[in-house]
């Protein structure tokens, strides 16, 4: 296991002889006997100065230790929304090192949630997500209030996190039972999230802690405390923290984006949905066919790995955030979540799976192993072995969601080939202009983000900007295929998606797509006879018993869809802003995993434009950062 992993340890409901919810593992209580919402308003409300700090602001960003029941969100969040001078948006960082699970959290909130804040615990209950490590971002109010729940250890995420905090919510089970979580390297952390001007405001008063905290860079005082209790503590950071310091929401409501497909796609809805006007260059549109125009179906499943790898965790963070950014698109747009059955190649393989699942202990509504019956029965055929079951695999369909994601308000597409970037401007007023292979003018931007696949390395070794880029330099193209076979001839297809060497996926009302192959050196993606025969094998290698029609297919008979992936040293993507070339972006190298990346991939760069608090941990934004 990686020396960072711990399982997470879910909460469980206690409750001591006075009725009050309880841990057992802290030997405290969640809440304040004096009330939960008053303690909120008093302490972390009133102590940070709210609302009247957030008046005026286009955002305002908190950041709490211990989420608990999430009360002290609710009163805020209730705070935000009383206001009529309120920020234009409200972000939240908080951070659980013990979650309650959806079902109990929503009784806990039913149960101890006043009624001015129940029905927003009803909302907040309702978005609560699988109790998974890392990042998880729920919204609210069309967006405008934001809650990124760190599950884990304060003191592993704390150090990952990325945003300009205005506000601390230090709350938690009481220093002397849970030492930790008021330790001085946690505050040091915090400190260095701390924007201009940022307060902190806690319930807790020793000398200890306040020495700590002044150590750490806060400058505190105490103050009358709240429900018999004589003191809190309260201050300001002494001085912008470094972290902060170093995400100054960009200049200007304008970006063109450079490539129209997945990756394209996902970042011009994330800038349109916040406010941005969006250009997107599509050079498919210029040859007269969009991207993946045609390409009927595709899976998207994230992957599991013993010491949860970076890959691993970045594609379980896509996939959660791919569900939460496209089921509210078009029905022939949004994902359909049909589950994925993940076959295991052997016996030996299906028991180092077990090891892993029991050694990440995720919860089985997310991913259980399944025998070769139970697989066969999820999926209503029978298959060739067991394996495991991902509950929330999705089955989309890229040309449809590509156009929905394209057709987001604020979104313009332009057909063109851009050859070059080059800038305008000097100093503050710096820009981008894309030109094509004539020199002509495409369209200009402060802020400009390849998006356009392997087009994107011609483009920058046109400009003179590929040199410091050693990893993008080596970026190449594969060609790969689908083909749609007749739902009939598989009894109807699979119920779920059944992956493992090659996939198979259910019934779109148009057939089910096999796939898929992957062609080195191809001069061109193209669908034919031997492409064809390579995906039906592997189709076949997932499928139990006879299936005569199936059996019966010709290769080369069939449609299909063929396309390129590009793929980079490692297969992890190339997403963030050129050093060497500040206001130029790139995202690209999503490989075969351009589902998974692409809303992640596009709330990330548009979290760092907005100055808002990154979806993703800082060590995974490092590993794709381009090099």
């Amino acid at each position: 296991m990686s020396v960072t992993f711990a399982p997470l340890i879910p909460a469980v409901a206690e409750f001591d002889a006075d009725g009050r919810l309880y841990s057992a593992v802290y030997g405290d209580v969640y809440h304040s006997p004096s009330g939960a919402l008053g303690q909120a308003e008093h302490v972390f409300l009133r102590g940070n100065g709210l609302p009247g700090r957030w008046r005026g602001r286009e955002a305002f960003t908190v950041c709490e230790t211990g989420f608990g029941l999430g009360l002290n969100f609710l009163a805020l969040w209730k705070a935000w929304r009383d206001d009529p001078q309120r920020s234009s948006a409200l972000h939240v960082v908080s951070m659980e090192g013990h979650p309650f699970g959806r079902e109990d959290l929503a009784a806990l909130l039913e149960r101890y949630a006043p009624e001015p804040l129940a029905d927003l615990g009803r909302r907040l209950a309702s978005q609560w997500p699988d109790l998974l490590p890392g990042l998880h971002r729920l919204e609210f109010e069309g967006g405008a209030v934001t809650l990124t729940l760190g599950f884990g250890d304060a003191q592993v995420l704390a150090p990952r996190l990325s945003a300009r905090v205005d506000a601390f919510f230090l709350d938690g089970f009481a220093p002397e039972r849970n030492p930790r979580m008021w330790a001085a390297p946690l505050l040091r952390d915090l400190a260095a999230l701390a924007a201009p001007g940022a307060t902190v405001a806690t319930w807790a008063c020793t000398g200890d802690l306040r020495r700590a905290l002044q150590e750490a860079g806060f400058n505190v005082r105490r103050a009358p405390g709240y429900g018999g209790k004589w003191h809190m503590t309260a201050g300001e950071a002494a001085a912008e923290g470094r972290v902060a310091a170093a995400l100054r929401p960009a200049a200007g409501g304008h970006a063109v984006v450079v490539g129209a497909g997945l990756a394209g796609g996902g970042i011009a809805q994330a800038l349109a949905m916040r406010g941005w006007r969006v250009t997107v260059i599509d050079a498919s549109r210029a040859q007269g066919a969009p991207a993946h125009a045609g390409h009927i179906a595709a899976a998207l499943t994230p992957v599991v790995a013993r010491d949860d790898n970076a890959r691993a965790r970045l594609s379980r963070a896509g996939s959660q955030r791919a569900l939460a950014r496209w089921r509210g698109l078009p029905a022939d747009a949004a994902p359909r979540v049909c589950g994925t059955v993940q076959l295991e190649r052997d016996a030996g393989r299906s028991a180092a799976m077990a090891g892993t699942l029991a050694a990440l202990a995720f919860p089985q509504a997310w991913v259980r192993q399944v025998s070769r019956d139970e697989a066969s029965a999820i999926a209503g055929l029978p298959l060739a072995r067991g394996g495991v079951f991902f509950a929330r695999g999705m089955l989309v369909r890229p040309g449809r969601l590509i156009e929905a994601l394209l057709a987001v308000p604020g979104v313009t597409v332009l057909p063109g080939r851009a050859e070059r970037v080059e800038r305008t401007g000097q100093g503050a007023g710096q820009g981008w202009s894309v030109r094509d292979a004539s020199g002509a003018e495409l369209a200009s931007a402060d802020t400009v983000i390849l998006a356009n696949a392997a087009g994107a390395q011609a483009v920058l070794s046109a400009s003179g900007l590929l040199d410091p880029l050693p990893r993008v330099a080596q970026m190449h193209a594969l060609a790969g295929e689908v083909t749609l076979v007749p739902a009939a001839a598989l009894s109807g297809g699979p119920r779920c998606i059944v992956g493992g060497e090659g996939y198979l996926l259910p019934d779109t009302g148009e057939g089910c797509v096999v796939g898929s192959t992957y062609v080195h050196g191809a001069s061109e993606a193209r669908v034919g006879a031997e492409g064809q025969r390579v995906t039906l094998d592997k189709a076949a290698g997932l499928l139990g018993g006879r299936h005569p029609d199936f059996d019966a297919l010709a290769p080369g008979s069939l449609p299909g869809w063929a396309g390129w992936r590009a793929v980079l040293p490692g297969r992890l993507p190339a997403v963030g802003e050129l050093p060497h070339a500040p206001g130029l972006w790139l995202a690209v190298g999503y490989a075969s995993r351009g589902l998974s990346w692409s809303a992640l991939m596009g709330d990330v760069i548009a979290a760092r434009l907005r100055g808002e608090p990154s979806p993703l941990e800082t060590d995974l934004a490092r590993l794709v950062s381009p090099r």
